[in-house]
């Protein structure tokens, strides 16, 4: 399998370097430890921990130390953090740089689920410019020498554009570098994502910050397209990966203009499957890991002529034995099936912004929505 290639620069975020300019977004529920070392096993990259929230993190929130677990050789580590609150996100930082948790923080602008934006986090922080800056600003000065970026949406829905506003008061901040998932908060994920957009972010911003690109990538053909049509230093790719982890590799030869590797047989999804389990495992307990797994199971069987009977029993293991015997029952010599390329995941519908009251009466109020963190800690 080909597609046209084109090699391209390293991605530099602050002092860390990778020669395939490729991350891999924070997904809440997916790219935990587990999921993590997997997608490392494929390819090079910079790999994200799901998001957590500032709060959890200064209230030493024992399921948010679970979840910034970090492989040993896992370099650069990686972590996302959510907050509404300068002051908490600034303690979140210089605990992070205290306890050597993380080499790199990125900030969460993008999130657009109602449990965040109502209270003025995620997607909808960026119309409050003034709050916004504040937030980036005690991030970036808690950090010392350790690079923070962002991701953002373009903003909150067609009338309210922020992100060439939100782009420049982080670069004046100084992040390391700025990444757009080229949908605004109301579309969700449904719809087409406008990287005419990134194209303009690019344009907007110093030459010097690297500036991301994320939406719509499902193959290393749509990465090198976004690529050429924007210009943009790099990729970010999230629901493109589920239940493909060998993306990865696929990306990490576009990019060094190599051919792609043959798409894998039923048999080697199945053995791919079976790590995923192991490492789940081994990061959540043999219990939790199996039960967690079971979500993983449709998307990478995508496509393959499975009957439903062996689909539902796969949704509903229980244990690494019963999951053995259920992919033995696959024909292993099944090729990899066209219809499994393109959208998977969540998609949904587009709808209205769930804001905090008066949010958008006065875009320079720099103050704190009250009630702004999240009622509980972690991730």
């Amino acid at each position: 399998m080909s597609v046209p290639t084109a090699v391209r620069a390293p991605l530099r975020i602050g002092p860390h370097t990778c020669d395939t300019p490729v991350v891999l977004a924070p997904m809440a529920g997916i790219t935990n430890a587990g999921f993590r070392r997997l997608c490392r096993e494929q390819g090079a990259g910079f790999y994200v921990c799901e998001m957590i929230t500032s709060r959890g993190l200064v209230e030493k929130n024992p399921l948010t130390f679970r979840m910034i677990a970090m492989d040993p050789d896992e370099q650069p580590r990686s972590m996302q953090l959510y907050g509404v609150d300068p002051a908490t996100i600034g303690a979140a930082v210089r605990m992070i740089v205290e306890r050597d948790l993380a080499d790199h923080v990125d900030l969460n602008f993008g999130c657009p689920v109602p449990k965040v934006t109502r209270r003025g986090g995620g997607a909808a922080l960026p119309y409050k410019r003034r709050l916004f800056e504040r937030i980036v600003r005690a991030a970036v000065e808690n950090a010392g020498p350790m690079p923070v970026t962002i991701k953002m949406r373009i903003g909150i829905d067609d009338g309210r554009h922020t992100y060439l506003d939100a782009a420049q008061r982080a670069v004046d901040a100084g992040v390391a570098a700025v990444a757009l998932h080229a949908r605004t908060a109301a579309q969700r994920y449904s719809g087409t994502a406008d990287w005419t957009a990134i194209a303009r972010l690019r344009d907007a911003v110093p030459a010097e910050v690297p500036v991301l690109g994320n939406g719509d990538i499902f193959s290393a053909a749509d990465a090198l397209r976004m690529v050429a049509e924007t210009g943009c230093d790099g990729v970010v790719v999230g629901r493109g990966c589920l239940g493909r982890p060998w993306l990865f590799a696929d990306l990490e030869a576009a990019f060094a203009g190599r051919p792609l590797p043959e798409p894998p047989s039923l048999g080697q999804v199945a053995a791919t499957l079976r790590r995923h389990a192991v490492l789940l495992q081994a990061h959540m307990g043999a219990d939790k890991g199996i039960r967690d797994v079971r979500k993983h199971i449709a998307w990478y069987l995508k496509g393959f002529p499975i009957g439903g009977d062996l689909r539902r029993r796969l949704g509903l293991v229980d244990s690494l034995d019963e999951l053995d015997e259920l992919l033995a029952l696959l024909d292993p010599d099944e090729p990899f099936p066209a219809e499994a390329d393109g959208p998977r995941g969540r998609q949904g519908s587009p709808g209205r912004v769930v804001l905090p009251e008066h949010w958008l009466d006065d875009p320079d109020d720099p103050s704190v929505p009250f009630g702004a963190e999240l009622e509980h800690s972690g991730g």
